[in-house]
């Protein structure tokens, strides 16, 4: 099986612990976005601003909110979109897929999809933040953070 070699196109899945109204809400709340994805990520108006050390804010538009199963939105030129499945056992298996990736800056959001990932299963299932919080150690400076 070949690895990320779909153009265009970002999969990755995730399993977690927590049941999928927890998953779903670590991605949908302001509150849930803030504890592993960014420094603060606010819903207004259906759009979310995406408030990450090192980058100019961003601001993306929900296209798709199905609870607990579905959650898509625009990210840094992509469409993103999240699917849950219960695991049968109280857990969720996560499923992303980005699409319309920019192939000059591919290999960044590969990697930076996985930070994401890791850092919001330690989050949900965890409670542990993994980020630096720090604003001269952000991945633009080569830190491995969020």
């Amino acid at each position: 099986m070949s690895f990320q070699t779909e153009k265009g196109t970002i999969r990755w899945k995730m399993h977690f612990l927590s049941p999928m109204g927890k998953v779903f809400s670590a991605l949908t709340t302001d509150e849930g976005r803030s504890r592993y994805w960014a420094e603060s990520a606010p819903e207004v108006d259906g759009r979310v601003t995406f408030n990450i050390l090192g980058y100019e804010p961003f601001s993306g538009r929900i296209l798709k909110k199905h609870a607990p199963s579905l959650f898509a939105l625009e990210y840094f030129g992509t469409i993103v979109e999240f699917s849950l499945e219960d695991d049968g056992k109280g857990g969720t298996d996560l499923s992303l897929v980005a699409t319309r990736v920019d192939e000059s800056i591919r290999m960044e959001m590969i990697a930076g999809w996985v930070s994401v990932l890791m850092a919001m299963k330690a989050a949900v299932d965890h409670g542990v933040d993994l980020r630096n919080h720090d604003a001269s150690r952000t991945w633009n400076d080569g830190y491995a953070d969020n």
